[in-house]
């Protein structure tokens, strides 16, 4: 029987269109749609446990894949299976997950999976940007608790003009890349990268999102209540007891409001809270401490919550005693690691990041092979977070989904600032050795001052802050926190990164744990953190006011030529040996790219030997020199022949021509060495190709002043025995080879 299928479509107001589908596909998973534009098209399940799980959060997993048979495609390696998530598929898996989390409840620890497929995919159609409508739109049709349903959109901007969902290459074009996640009365999340736009562009960009997203809620009310909303499950809900609440605030609130209020260090700080845990919960009894110390705990930490909370919105005071708008010290150095090709330190208050820069050839380029995208990238950036930046000691299981997207955010917050034409391949390095909030804006400023330092010719320097936000929904105090601590991002109400140059924001990451952010706090958050990021910005160029004028002496230089396409074979030779035998001789790495429009050899040079280098680049000359008429050129006698003199070009080594005898001088030359000698070195005119020996022609004599009533002979001539006459001049060394001996004569 054909299942009955239900759909709604969203207009996207410039003829494109995006639909939603359910009621074919997944009908075992507890909701399922098909979500489709053009030919891109993903499949999202959700499924559930009905038992909750033993721990005391929400064990979401949001899985985010890409099919290569969706695009036709083989995967690569031996096994032709997809394998372990790309970097692109975790970064889509973040961004959804940051919105879905916070509309679970929190007392809801069920095992929870949104899987969301790639299908099918069209090459005008960016798939991400519909991954967080297919969870959401899959989430309604289901049983589960969830606040209300949201959206994503990527949101560009092209000749000044907004653009929902943007294709990759209006993308190229867009001086915006951001993507815009909320419910229909709030903004939840924004990420993205910028082209130094001020702070009022982006929330316009962050309004025009928003509303389109309304529009993608809208639809999944719709087909929700087409197909039946079923009844919310009922599930276990944590234990309560209000008077063992009240007891826990009173024992612990004035006493956490009074460590909070003394500004100490986060060690001192750390320390100090867990003592008044520890003697809060020895209060108790021990039958009463088994039956109900996770709830006596759970009561403490919120009463320490609430304790932090007021003293920011009541006195504006911190937990390390700055005031909201104040940045804590910096200090920064550069070029603290001597073989690296760049280096700095960043620190500031208990933050510190150490960030590497090493440069090489495209082939070091970072390749993107995923269903949806194939590329390279010659700008990428690594960040790292080791377990002994927080003092913990737990075990390392690769690179972590909060390292991928970190180290993304820096990378886009300094990408725009690289020159579209540095020949080089680069690689940064973030090792963050020490984290008390914002580690990914260390990494920002870091790698600013490590790339300055490498000589990279930075367009303007980059640095980053994070912002938080204090909300009191009863009062309608807030307070807008700059550099925030790690405390801070725990129990405020929003984590707003901004990255930027003196001149504008070049990225953001946003997440709201609030419903209804004014887009007047908004906007005075931006504001605030323009001011810090100034600040930051100051410290950084104090410590290196502008790019190194030159990579290092150990850095490898970088140059780069360019070959028509007829010489590529034979600067690789056959087999490649003329290149390998050429990289061995000059210890260099030479790469050659084809250009994909003119189909000339791109030549990169990578050395740091500039004698190596340059003779790398006299041999490309050598094998590419082409004489032009007319044109005179220094020579030099390599070899003598009783008919002329071979010479090679001074500027084209290994370019050889025979400078015909006839050509020495204007008066008869019996011996070519009667004019020059091996080794001389003098100057020829090229005359151009000779019609009859289609061979090279240069004169020397042409660039002597013709003697005074210098009579031109003409040469001599005989029959050649085919009724064809000779130039006996021009032959006679060829001749007199061919005469028997004078004995054989007599």
């Amino acid at each position: 029987m054909i299942p009955k299928t239900f759909k709604e479509v969203i207009d996207l107001g410039d003829g494109r269109q995006i639909s939603i589908e359910t009621g074919k596909l997944a009908k075992q998973a507890h909701g399922s749609v098909v979500v489709q534009s053009g030919k891109c098209m993903l499949l999202c399940t959700v499924v559930s446990n009905y038992k909750a799980s033993d721990v005391d959060f929400l064990p979401l997993t949001v899985d985010y894949r890409e099919k290569f048979a969706a695009s036709g495609r083989y995967p690569g390696g031996f096994f032709k299976r997809e394998a372990r998530p790309s970097d692109g598929e975790v970064l889509t898996m973040r961004l959804v997950d940051r919105v879905l989390r916070p509309l679970f409840p929190k007392d809801y620890h069920c095992e929870t999976q949104v899987m969301i497929q790639l299908m099918s995919h069209d090459e005008n159609v960016m798939p991400d940007a519909m991954a967080g409508l297919a969870a959401s739109a899959a989430i309604q049709l289901s049983d589960f608790p969830f606040e209300c349903p949201i959206s994503e959109v990527r949101v560009g901007r092209v000749d000044g003009e907004f653009i929902i969902n943007p294709t990759r290459s209006q993308l190229g074009e867009s001086d915006i890349d951001m993507v815009v996640g909320a419910s229909a009365d709030s903004v939840m999340m924004v990420e993205g990268e910028m082209g130094e736009i001020s702070e009022e562009e982006m929330a316009d960009a962050i309004r025009f999102a928003h509303d389109a997203i309304k529009d993608q809620i809208a639809a999944q009310n719709r087909l929700a209540d087409a197909v039946g909303r079923k009844p919310v499950r009922e599930y276990e809900t944590a234990p309560s007891d209000g008077e063992l609440e009240q007891q826990v605030r009173d024992m612990a609130y004035d006493k956490v409001y009074a460590i909070a209020r003394a500004g100490s260090s986060k060690q001192e700080r750390s320390e100090a809270f867990a003592a008044l845990k520890e003697e809060i919960l020895a209060s108790f009894g021990e039958e009463e401490l088994a039956e109900k110390s996770d709830l006596i705990k759970s009561y403490y930490y919120k009463a320490e919550k609430d304790a932090v909370r007021n003293l920011i919105l009541d006195e504006g005071l911190r937990l390390d005693g700055r005031k909201t708008d104040e940045i804590r010290p910096i200090w920064c150095e550069v070029e603290y690691l001597p073989s690296t090709h760049g280096s700095a330190i960043f620190t500031r208050g208990e933050t510190q990041a150490l960030a590497t820069v090493t440069l090489g050839t495209s082939r070091e380029a970072n390749i993107i092979d995923m269903p949806s995208f194939e590329g390279e990238e010659t700008f990428y950036l690594h960040y790292n977070f080791p377990p002994f930046s927080t003092g913990e000691a737990r075990p390392i299981r690769g690179t972590s989904r909060r390292e991928i997207g970190h180290g993304n955010l820096a990378q886009r917050a300094l990408k725009r600032m690289i020159p579209s034409d540095w020949p080089y391949t680069i690689r940064v390095v973030s090792e963050v050795l020490e984290s008390n909030g914002s580690s990914s804006m260390a990494t920002v400023c870091a790698g600013t001052m490590a790339l300055m330092d490498a000589g990279v010719t930075l367009k303007k320097p980059v640095s980053g802050i994070a912002m938080g936000l204090i909300t009191d929904t009863g009062t309608g105090k807030f307070a807008v926190l700059s550099d925030i601590l790690g405390d801070e991002d725990h129990l405020g109400d929003m984590d707003f990164k901004v990255t930027g140059t003196a001149d504008g924001i070049t990225a953001c990451q946003m997440d709201i744990k609030v419903k209804g952010l004014s887009y007047e706090i908004l906007v005075k958050a931006l504001q605030q953190a323009r001011a810090g990021r100034l600040h930051i910005l100051g410290k950084l160029t104090e410590t290196i006011p502008a790019p190194n004028p030159d990579v290092k002496p150990h850095a490898p230089k970088m140059v780069n030529a360019v070959i028509p396409n007829e010489f590529i074979g034979a600067l690789i030779g056959p087999g490649g040996k003329v290149i390998q035998e050429l990289q061995k001789e000059t210890k260099t790495t030479i790469v050659i790219n084809e250009d994909p429009i003119t189909g000339e050899g791109i030549v990169e040079i990578l050395g740091t030997d500039q004698e190596g280098i340059d003779k790398v680049l006299r041999k490309i000359d050598s094998i590419t020199f082409k004489p032009e008429e007319g044109n005179i050129y220094e020579v030099k006698v390599i070899k003598i022949l009783e008919f002329g003199a071979v010479v090679e070009y001074l500027d084209a080594p290994g370019n050889e021509v025979l400078l015909h005898i006839s050509e020495l001088a204007w008066e008869r030359t019996d011996q070519v060495t009667d004019v020059v000698k091996m080794g001389e070195v003098f100057e020829v005119k090229y005359i151009g190709v000779d019609p009859r020996t289609k061979k090279d022609k240069v004169s020397r004599r042409a660039l002597i002043p013709k003697p005074e009533g210098y009579v031109e002979r003409p040469p001599r001539r005989r029959d050649d025995g085919n009724g064809r006459g000779r130039d006996r001049d021009r032959d006679r060394g060829r001749d007199r080879d061919r005469r028997p001996p004078r004995r054989d004569r007599d």
